[in-house]
């Protein structure tokens, strides 16, 4: 009995009850089926529940569902229901070869899983993508998960006994605290060394109409970083500067979306990064948001303004900034070159130029900012 069937004879129950699983969940869940195998229900059951329902209010509807299917419908090895072909990844089919299985008046439809269906959606480009793969693409942008860069702080926290470090000194006020246990005398001598604490993220993302294939996808990462945890700042750059962190708040993707719309009035307008970015460093960036962080610019690098002003903002960020990260989702065409007046003036002061043009980029972005220490 093939995993791969069950799966998504089961995943079709589900949403027929009205349940949303996306593609990536069948999958995964295929996947899980296959190890655990179908021997024991608690398993069966645990492995669906845990793979492909994400809201606890699902679980009624899960519960109900996973008893009709697996016991009232499921008899030894038979599939439950009838089987069809269900196509993950499309594969253009050879006419003759799809004629002669239509003469075929016995055959049974054969029943197709791919992974490489999701394999090929996060390598899609953004603008390539239809509206139904946009939506799959932004509801797997919901779930990134950001390992958060530390950094040094200036408090000290307690070492324990066996975890002295060479910067850790004695902490008298705690020693004397603790020496009054044992009569006055230092038994126990404690020590305090450094911490640390999260590095601040500072998403500037440009909202102009040159990078509307993107804008979307984009503001989805801007909203999973903020959803994530504390210390992250987000504006949207067009003709004019944004604050969105508030905007982006929300838990619920949606929301949060069309708050960010709501907020941003030049959305699809043109593009001043010079003057967005000096705002942005008189009255944020140097006053001590942009101060020793990790700065993401989400832009194409178009200009229309004078590019010598987004060279010299560029360099004031620059000099309090920890890093730069220039994410440009036109770096991934063939033969590109950064020829627009604004990315070569720009690029002199960034550490990092990658691109951002598909799921799979943004993925590695992530993991890109969690790793600057």
């Amino acid at each position: 009995m093939a995993p791969d069937r069950v799966a998504v004879a089961f995943v079709r129950a589900l949403r027929d009850a009205g349940l949303d699983v996306p593609v990536g969940a069948t999958v995964t869940y295929a996947e899980a089926l296959a190890e655990v195998g179908f021997t024991r229900e608690s398993a069966l059951y645990w492995t669906g529940r845990a793979t492909l329902v994400t809201r606890a209010e699902a679980f009624p509807i899960y519960d109900r569902v996973f008893e009709e299917f697996w016991h009232r419908r499921f008899v030894g090895d038979e599939l439950p229901g009838p089987t069809e072909e269900i196509l993950l990844a499309v594969e253009e089919e050879d006419d003759e070869a799809a004629g002669d299985e239509a003469d075929d008046a016995d055959a049974v439809p054969a029943l197709v899983v791919r992974a490489s269906a999701l394999e090929v959606l996060r390598a899609k480009d953004f603008a390539a993508c239809t509206a139904d793969e946009l939506d799959e693409t932004h509801r797997m942008l919901a779930d990134l998960r950001f390992t958060r860069a530390l950094r040094r702080s200036r408090r000290l926290r307690p070492v324990h006994r066996h975890g002295h470090t060479r910067d850790a000194h004695l902490d008298v006020r705690t020693t004397v605290r603790r020496s009054l246990r044992a009569g006055g005398e230092p038994v126990q001598l404690a020590r305090r060394g450094p911490s640390t604490r999260p590095r601040r993220l500072v998403l500037l993302l440009d909202v102009s109409g040159s990078m509307d294939p993107y804008t979307r996808a984009l503001m989805r990462f801007a909203h999973s970083a903020v959803a994530g945890g504390r210390r992250v700042e987000t504006f949207a750059l067009g003709t004019r500067l944004t604050r969105l962190t508030r905007s982006l708040t929300s838990r619920d993707p949606d929301e949060a979306m069309a708050r960010a719309a709501e907020a941003v009035e030049d959305w699809s307008g043109g593009t001043r990064l010079g003057e967005g970015l000096r705002v942005f460093n008189d009255r944020w960036g140097v006053r001590g948001v942009a101060r020793g962080a990790i700065v993401v610019i989400l832009s194409d690098g178009w200009e229309r303004d004078d590019p010598a002003q987004l060279a010299e903002q560029m360099a004031r960020l620059r000099r309090v900034a920890h890093r730069i990260v220039w994410v440009n989702p036109l770096k991934a065409t063939v033969g590109y070159e950064p020829l627009a007046r604004g990315m070569a003036a720009a690029l002199p002061f960034v550490d990092e130029f990658v691109e951002g043009h598909s799921l799979e980029s943004l993925e590695s972005l992530a993991q890109l900012v969690g790793a600057q220490t």
